[in-house]
């Protein structure tokens, strides 16, 4: 009875270690949801407002570590609220967003808990502003054609499906005039599905 149990954990070890050594690749679709907020230098506040994102990703791995780079089109909201006036500026971005993220994966057997971070480089394909009219062009920006940011978050694993929560910290400014110092922040919760 001993060696049986022996037997057991041994091979219970050795299935849990090969899961988390053996290379593996995956891809998959993932869409979800994004609450988009300004950061500004004290001259305009920001109120979230929810987006969507919808893309591709791929995780390769091997030793407990991974490499997941994605691509998804990405709609962000934010609404820009002069501090001065009370004037609201309502912003609609459409991005190509490209994160390539480092992370590493606890569990075995189609379930497991991950943790990502990495950088994320973003194309702004579409911008859309509108305000009142007392506002005028005063209230309008001009922003850049891409940004950099970096996300830091956690997903879980159940067989195919993946539950991903993140927080996507704006590093550059995205305006080019207009607004002062302004980076674009996210919260993203995602749905993936795995087709390999």
């Amino acid at each position: 009875m001993k060696f049986l149990s022996l037997t057991v954990a041994f091979l219970l070890v050795a299935f849990f270690a090969s899961a988390q050594v053996l290379p593996s690749f995956q891809l998959g679709i993932k869409a979800g949801a994004n609450l988009s907020k300004f950061d500004s230098d004290n001259t305009f506040s920001s109120k979230n407002r929810a987006g969507f994102y919808g893309g591709l990703w791929a995780r390769i791995g091997a030793a407990g570590i991974h490499f997941q780079p994605e691509l998804y089109v990405s709609g962000k909201k934010a609404n820009l609220v002069s501090d001065a006036t009370g004037e609201v500026n309502r912003v609609n971005f459409t991005s190509l967003d490209v994160p390539l993220l480092i992370g590493t994966k606890f569990g075995a057997a189609g379930v497991g808990l991950r943790l990502n971070t990495g950088p994320m480089f973003s194309l702004i394909l579409d911008e859309n502003q509108s305000f009142g009219q007392a506002a005028g062009s005063v209230f309008k920006a001009d922003f850049k054609n891409q940004a950099l940011a970096w996300q830091f978050g956690a997903g879980l694993d159940l067989k195919k499906l993946s539950f991903d929560a993140r927080y996507e910290l704006g590093l550059s400014k995205i305006n080019k005039a207009g607004y002062p110092g302004t980076k674009l922040n996210l919260f993203t919760v995602g749905l993936g599905y795995r087709i390999l």
